[in-house]
C-alpha cells in the first residue's frame, strides 16, 4: 500500500473512531434488512457460525447472536466493539459473541475453513483498491469451510454520490470514503465461487443504492 493509500486508511480509521465516540450506536439496535436476509440464507446452507467483517458497534452482529448463530465480529475501530461488547452484555448474548480489532487489508487471523459463513455490510466499498478486495475476497474463501457462503453489499456506479466528492480513485462524502463498484468488479470477484445472487437495493435517505451480492465456496 502506497504513502496516499496509508493515509488515507489511517483518516478513515480515525474518522470512524471519532463518528462512534461522538455518535455511540450511531445506526441503532434494528438489524440491517441485508442482515436479516443473510440470516435466512445462512440458515438454509446450515451455518452456525458468522464472522462479520466491518461490524461496527453491532447491530447486525448482535441480531445473528439473538437468532441463534456464534458470531465473531471484527472492524478497525475499537470503540465501535466496544460498543458492540456492552450490548452484547445488555441482550444477553455475550457467550455467543467475540470481537476482534483487526483492519481487512491485513489477512484475517483466523484458520483455513474454520466459518461456516461471512457477511459484511458495505465493508468491501470503504476505503480499499480493486486490489485490495480481492485479496480480502481471497482470505474469505481461505476461511470459509466448502459450501461456506459470503453475503456481502456494496454502493455501486449506480448511486447518485459516484464521481463526486474528493476523488481518490474513490470518493469521498462527509468524511467518508467509498469505493462505488461497477458490475465487472462482483463478477471478477465470483470467480472461483458460485455466484448465487446479485440483488440491487435502495437503503437510507438519499437514497444509497447498492447490490446485495450471495456466493458460495464450492
Amino acid at each position: 500500500m502506497g504513502d496516499d493509500a496509508e493515509d488515507l486508511a489511517e483518516t478513515q480509521r480515525q474518522h470512524w473512531q471519532s463518528t462512534y465516540t461522538a455518535h455511540p450506536g450511531m445506526y441503532g439496535v434494528k438489524p440491517s434488512a441485508p442482515a436479516v436476509h443473510a440470516a435466512q440464507v445462512f440458515h438454509r446452507a446450515g451455518a452456525k457460525d458468522v464472522l462479520e467483517l466491518g461490524a461496527g458497534h453491532g447491530r447486525d452482529a448482535l441480531y445473528f447472536a439473538r437468532d441463534g448463530f456464534t458470531v465473531q465480529a471484527t472492524d478497525f475501530s475499537a470503540t465501535g466493539l466496544e460498543q458492540l461488547v456492552q450490548a452484547a452484555r445488555e441482550q444477553r448474548v455475550a457467550e455467543r459473541v467475540t470481537t476482534a480489532v483487526h483492519d481487512v487489508r491485513e489477512p484475517l487471523p483466523l484458520p483455513d475453513s474454520s466459518v461456516d459463513a461471512v457477511f459484511a455490510h458495505m465493508l468491501l466499498c470503504m476505503a480499499l483498491s480493486s486490489q485490495e478486495i480481492h485479496a480480502l475476497v481471497g482470505e474469505i474463501h481461505r476461511v470459509l469451510r466448502p459450501g461456506g457462503v459470503l453475503v456481502y453489499t456494496v454502493r455501486h456506479t449506480g448511486d447518485a454520490h459516484y464521481g463526486n466528492g474528493t476523488a481518490h480513485g474513490i470518493y469521498e462524502h462527509g468524511g467518508f470514503a467509498v469505493h462505488f463498484f461497477p458490475r465487472h468488479l462482483v463478477d471478477s470477484l465470483a470467480e472461483g465461487w458460485t455466484l448465487d445472487e446479485v440483488h440491487a437495493f435502495e437503503e437510507g435517505d438519499l437514497p444509497r443504492r447498492l447490490w446485495r451480492v450471495t456466493q458460495t465456496r464450492p
